[in-house]
This record gives C-alpha cells, sequence and structure tokens, in this order.
C-alpha cells in the first residue's frame, strides 16, 4: 500500500483533521490523525492491520499488545492477520498494566502496535510492561509514524506511513498565540 492510499483513506473517511489540537503527549499541533474513523470500517482495519502484520511475519510473534485505547483495535486486527492472541494495556492510577486477565508468559514473542506514534511515549510505555514479564518483544509497527523522525525503541521498528506533521510545545505554539480555539480528541 502506498503512502497516497493510506493518505487517501484517512482524507475520505474525515479521520486528517486541521485545526488546533492537544496531543496526548501533551504537544500541540495543527493536524489530528483520529484513527478511530478509520478503523471504524473492517475494510480498512483489516487490511491496513494485514499490511501492519505482514511487516513482521518472519519475526513469528505469540501475541500482539497494543495501548488501549487507540490500538486495540489495531491490536485484535493485526494478531488476527498473524493468527495469534491479541491484548492491550490500560491504565490504572496513571500507570500503563495488563488488566482483565491478560497475561503475558516469559516465552511469548510479543509485536507492539499502534494506530499514531507521535513521541512513542505509550508505545514504551507498553514495552516496559511487556518486558516485566520477562517476554521478548520482537518489533513494534504503527499505521503511522507522524512524528517525522524514527523514534528508537531498542527493537525493529515500522509504519505504513510515515509523516512529518508540526508540533509545538504548549508555551511556544503559534496556533495559541493566533488565539485558534485548541481541542484535546485524545484518549490520555
Amino acid at each position: 500500500m502506498k503512502d497516497k492510499e493510506i493518505l487517501d483513506i484517512f482524507t475520505n473517511t474525515g479521520a486528517l483533521l486541521k485545526g488546533h489540537f492537544r496531543l496526548s503527549s501533551g504537544l500541540h499541533s495543527g493536524d489530528y490523525l483520529q484513527c478511530a474513523l478509520v478503523l471504524q470500517y473492517p475494510e480498512y482495519a483489516g487490511g491496513l492491520c494485514a499490511k501492519l502484520a505482514a511487516l513482521f511475519k518472519d519475526a513469528k510473534p505469540t501475541c500482539v499488545v497494543a495501548p488501549a485505547l487507540g490500538g486495540v483495535t489495531v491490536s485484535y486486527e493485526t494478531a488476527r492477520a498473524l493468527g495469534v492472541r491479541s491484548m492491550f494495556t490500560e491504565r490504572k492510577d496513571g500507570k500503563m498494566v495488563l488488566k482483565r486477565g491478560f497475561t503475558i508468559k516469559p516465552d511469548d514473542r510479543v509485536l507492539v502496535v499502534e494506530d499514531v506514534i507521535t513521541t512513542g511515549l505509550s508505545t514504551k510505555e507498553v514495552l516496559e510492561v511487556v518486558r516485566s514479564y520477562g517476554a521478548k518483544v520482537v518489533g513494534v509497527g504503527s499505521i503511522v509514524n507522524r512524528s517525522g523522525k524514527d523514534i528508537d525503541f531498542g527493537v525493529r521498528s515500522a509504519s505504513l506511513i510515515n509523516l512529518d506533521l508540526p508540533v509545538f510545545p504548549p508555551e511556544n505554539c503559534p496556533l495559541c498565540e493566533k488565539g485558534i480555539e485548541i481541542t484535546k480528541p485524545g484518549s490520555r
């Protein structure tokens, strides 16, 4: 799948938003990728995640783990394409944990996935959780890396599309300076 095809999916589903947004990282941006608007369509969710799964098939993961909420569908559809289990982490008292009876075994080979990566903070929190069970992380995958750079997760990583969408610290945000109203569409 080419970058243009992926961008077309985001555009056609209304998932590429323009405005003034407070990202989950706390940074501000004029662009927001609302993956839920893409993932609501099973044909897009299945297709994109099958492409993501194909990038890591050779790593032979035994399960796929993602942060809730945005990564739940990505984990499920990627795991389905790989024929393995899907799990997700959640926050409890501000800390990322596995709940709902999910468990990771030390002999598991875990693929960590996300819908959109900006700073990689949530992904790194999931990596900590996985490693606390003694399991091996075989890779990190995302539908979109919007950071404009490769983020070092200490393992192989890949995204279906890499975008360079500018972000700003709140204290130095040109959108704030223009008085543009901010919205917070993220999950944290």
